[in-house]
């Protein structure tokens, strides 16, 4: 008479190998996954003193990007900026220029995130005195013309001043819109002689 207890013991062993190599393995090759580098916001280009120039279909400047110092993440194919200026033409308006402490750009340039510090100016022309807006932070989206900010929003044209919770811009219109809270007060510009 056969024993099928003592016939299946190394049957039921060999199969507790085979299932622990195989977990094993599952184990092993997650972690060299985990640990190639394609997850990790590390840099792979830093530029200093950089300037981009975006040419519109005529072939004028459209705008300008300048900064000292830039670190670019290719995972996500971001860029962060140190002290960035970003410089808005239009043919028939003052230029606008943005200055803030830091920024980051997204893929392609489409949209720049930036924050600390924001100060957007449209320079003064000869009927009006230089607008100067003041913010934490400002989204733009540079290609088409706009910026946008959720926080409080400081304005002074000449001794006229204005402010308000958001922000929407629109540099093809030169229109500036404040959403909510808004107060202020106008002081009209004396006529020169």
């Amino acid at each position: 008479m056969k024993h099928w207890p003592s016939q299946l013991f190394p049957i039921i062993l060999l199969a507790l190998l085979a299932g622990l190599t195989f977990w094993l393995q599952k184990v092993i090759g997650q972690d060299e996954l985990a640990n190639d580098g394609k997850l990790r916001h590390d840099p792979d280009a830093i530029a200093e003193n950089f300037m981009v120039r975006r040419f519109d279909d005529s072939g004028q400047v459209k705008y300008r990007l300048i900064a000292p110092y830039l670190v670019h993440y290719p995972d996500d194919d971001s860029s962060e900026l140190t002290a960035p200026k970003l410089i808005s033409y239009r043919p028939d308006a003052a230029p606008v220029e943005v200055v803030a402490k830091h920024a980051r750009v997204t893929s392609k340039g489409e949209t720049i995130f930036l924050w600390d510090d924001v100060t957007l100016t449209r320079t003064a022309t000869a009927d009006r005195p230089a607008m100067v807006a003041r913010m934490p932070d400002l989204t733009t989206q540079p290609d088409a013309g706009f910026a946008f900010t959720n926080s409080p929003v400081e304005i002074t044209q000449g001794q006229s001043w204005i402010k308000g919770v958001g922000a929407h811009l629109d540099n093809n219109t030169s229109t500036l819109v404040l959403q909510s809270q808004v107060t202020g007060l106008y002081i009209r510009p004396r006529p020169t002689p």
